[in-house]
């Protein structure tokens, strides 16, 4: 078994067991599908590549159980962002 798997901090991470069972399933998928890995590790286990991209934050669930990259989440942030107001706006 896989080390990360042991501690419950992953766990908790993705918010559930059930939750990690299902983004590391769609993760594998992603990645047997040709998807290139968000971490720079020195194995062709890509168990090992999921949990890592966990681990280092690189991926999570979005709110329709969807795998979400990090780095698109910054996109959609700064698109979201508020515009500052000015006072003599009020």
């Amino acid at each position: 078994m896989l080390e990360e798997l042991k501690e419950e901090e992953i766990v908790n991470k993705v918010g559930g067991r059930f939750k990690l069972s299902t983004l590391i399933q769609k993760r594998l998928v992603q990645l047997n599908q040709g998807s290139r890995a968000l971490v720079n590790i020195d194995t062709h286990d890509k168990m090992s590549i999921v949990l890592q991209e966990i681990v280092q934050n690189k991926i999570f669930l979005n709110l329709d159980n969807d795998v979400e990259q990090a780095d698109d989440l910054d996109t959609v942030v700064a698109a979201a962002e508020a515009p500052e107001l000015d006072a003599s706006d009020l």
